[in-house]
């Protein structure tokens, strides 16, 4: 089974600091999650979520956050982001160059999806991706409202 690294956005009245409610915001499936907050306030990437770390190198806000730990240890903690750094992380991305971060990224991450072979689809994932993360943190940001993460399986 694979893991994937989930992104929702949640208004910052409703955030609790408590790894039960943080728990319990994940354990809604994806559809009642979007007919519940709207298109946009869930993003999902894959196993390679580690990998777009590469893309952002200095601006790890993207995919970390501040850590609350669940009670069981064994499971990953949960990331947050206030509503002002989610705004922060939105206007990165949205002036983000993703040429240019590819070009800097592209040495470390093509061995992992192929080598020079495969570029073009390794790029093309990754460009999606990135796609998809200015979309989710834009539209976040326009609401105001902050973001919890997760790695689930």
């Amino acid at each position: 089974m694979s893991d994937y690294f989930h992104l929702r956005a949640v208004p910052p009245s409703a955030l609790r600091n408590s790894a039960n409610w943080l728990q319990r915001l994940f354990e809604d499936d994806w559809d009642a999650v979007r007919e519940r907050i709207g298109r946009h306030r869930e993003e999902v990437l894959d196993k390679s979520y580690l990998d777009h770390e590469l893309l952002y190198t200095g601006a790890e806000v993207v995919l970390g956050g501040l850590p609350v730990y669940p009670a069981d240890h064994d499971k990953p903690p949960f990331l947050l982001l206030t509503a002002a750094r989610t705004h922060q992380v939105s206007s990165y991305l949205g002036a983000a160059d993703f040429e240019a971060l590819w070009r800097l990224a592209r040495e470390e991450l093509l061995p992992r999806y192929g080598g020079a072979g495969a570029e073009r689809e390794a790029r093309g994932v990754f460009a999606a991706a990135h796609r998809d993360l200015t979309a989710f943190y834009g539209q976040t940001a326009r609401y105001g409202d902050a973001v919890v993460k997760w790695l689930l399986p």
